[in-house]
């Protein structure tokens, strides 16, 4: 029974019109991120958001080498269970007391039962205050997404629907391996944006072997007619070992022009802009104040719990008596992971607690993916003694970026312009560079000028399950997200 101030979408739709009103999605959160959490007898914050990995898809598309797998049958109740348990274990583990937001992520969660939904969010809320008006988002794909299966996810408490369009063009998908054709992913957008008005996120690939400007400027057309107030923009990564980075490397596809696919990005960046999107994170544009509120926790470097294989978390483990938040993996194979949730309640790999300079870093690395940047707050947070300004208001590689219009450091905190949103992956080696070489000058006072710094370091837990949310990051690379 769901408890504690949640209840299912249906119920309360009446209270917010359409579930969630047009434009309704939460905005941004509080701009003050999470408290300390090195320093002794230093508080966590009492609240996370929560990634549930679903890791079952029908197929594996010819770009994907996320955590997923295809199976002949799927014991849903086993798996009910097993991702109930761990959720409570988690939550009363990271002694969280509400639960910010909800993302149902995968593989492809909408072949999950609506049921299996239900018995989540109701486990999640009779262990933490899952609030009426949290942001639950569920990613779907158009071939497993027909109405009456919406409106159950709706019913079980689903109020924001990510739809995997990827491609309009049946030739595109068939490319990319989808399962689903162009019209079905029209019918699905469209269905979906009848139960979740203001709520429906689509994602769409550009980028992709053979494909020209003119095509990509059609499909994004095409795209805007049919989209609702969030867009999700990824740039095709051929990932060793998938069947079109093999196609490519052999030579049968082209590989698209690094100069093709910057232009396609600001091509796409106006587009929107001009027709009221907002360019809020990297990959991400929204309208009416439609922000994916779980996504920004990630950016934001809030605390998340991840719940089912292959799920990343970052959180302070208070009830085990952890003082600094750790980096966590789930177990990646399913039925193994299965096997350490019935015996231990969770199945956690993997665990590293974060240094305070690792912290740093991926509210760095995360941070400036975002419009908004890191505001001085959220930086004092992390950080009590060593500012924003104290770290990249002196000369060094800060400097020269804002000076290029790249960076602006200001009272409000650092961020990226524009023009650097779109060069952030070439600008981070220098910033994390100068953070690295401060962070080390401020632990030995007085030691004088350090020459070079480490190559910047990636996440002690590695990259993530990949996906909206992620947005591929490379350093912080350990969220989860949803391309579906």
């Amino acid at each position: 029974m769901a408890v504690r101030g949640w209840r299912p979408a249906a119920a309360i739709a009446a209270a917010r019109p359409g579930g969630g009103g047009p434009g309704g999605a939460p905005g941004p959160a509080p701009a003050s991120g999470p408290a300390p959490e090195t320093a002794p007898g230093a508080a966590a914050p009492a609240t996370a958001a929560l990634y549930v990995h679903w890791p079952y898809c029908r197929k594996r598309c010819s770009y994907c080498n996320f955590n997923k797998y295809v199976v002949p049958a799927v014991d849903e109740a086993a798996v009910r269970a097993c991702l109930v348990r761990e959720a409570r274990t988690l939550l009363r583990l990271s002694q969280v007391r509400s639960v910010t937001s909800v993302f149902f992520g995968g593989g492809t969660p909408s072949l999950a039962s609506p049921r299996t939904i239900a018995a989540v969010l109701e486990a999640i809320a009779a262990v933490a205050h899952l609030p009426a008006g949290a942001e639950v988002t569920l990613e779907a794909n158009p071939s497993s997404a027909g109405t009456p299966r919406l409106a159950g996810f709706r019913a079980a408490g689903v109020n924001r629907l990510s739809v995997g369009v990827q491609s309009l063009d049946d030739a595109e998908l068939r490319l990319l391996g989808r399962e689903h054709t162009a019209a079905e992913a029209r019918a699905t957008v469209e269905a979906a944006r009848e139960l979740f008005p203001g709520r429906t996120s689509i994602d769409l690939i550009f980028g992709l072997p053979g494909q020209s400007r003119g095509a990509w400027a059609h499909r994004l057309e095409a795209a805007l007619g049919l989209c609702d107030d969030h867009v999700s923009l990824y740039q095709l990564t051929l990932e060793r070992g998938t069947a079109l980075a093999a196609q490519v490397l052999g030579g049968t596809l082209p590989t698209p022009p690094q100069d093709l696919l910057a232009d396609m990005y600001q091509t796409a960046r106006g587009v929107l802009v001009a027709t009221g999107f907002r360019h809020y994170e990297v990959s991400n544009f929204a309208r009416k104040g439609a922000l994916s509120t779980h996504n920004l926790s990630y950016w934001r470097a809030e605390q998340y719990i991840g719940v089912g294989p292959g799920a990343h978390g970052r959180f302070v483990p208070r009830g085990e008596g952890g003082r600094s938040r750790e980096a966590r993996i789930q177990t990646l194979e399913p039925d193994a992971w299965m096997r350490e949730v019935q015996s231990q309640g969770h199945g956690t790999r993997r665990r590293v607690v974060l240094s305070p300079l690792e912290q740093l870093e991926e509210l760095l690395a995360l941070g400036l993916r975002t419009d908004e940047g890191i505001t001085c707050e959220r930086w004092r947070r992390f950080s009590p003694q060593l500012s924003l300004e104290a770290v990249f208001g002196v000369p060094g590689e800060a400097k020269v970026l804002q000076q290029q219009g790249w960076l602006v450091l200001d009272g409000g905190g650092l961020r990226c312009t524009a023009e650097g949103l779109a060069l952030l992956d070439s600008l981070l080696p220098d910033l994390l560079c100068q953070l690295q070489r401060r962070w080390a000058l401020a632990a030995v006072p007085g030691q004088g000028a350090m020459h070079g710094c480490g190559a910047p370091r990636r996440s002690p837990m590695g990259n993530g399950a990949g996906g909206e949310a992620a947005g591929h990051s490379g350093l912080a690379g350990a969220v989860n997200g949803d391309i579906e």
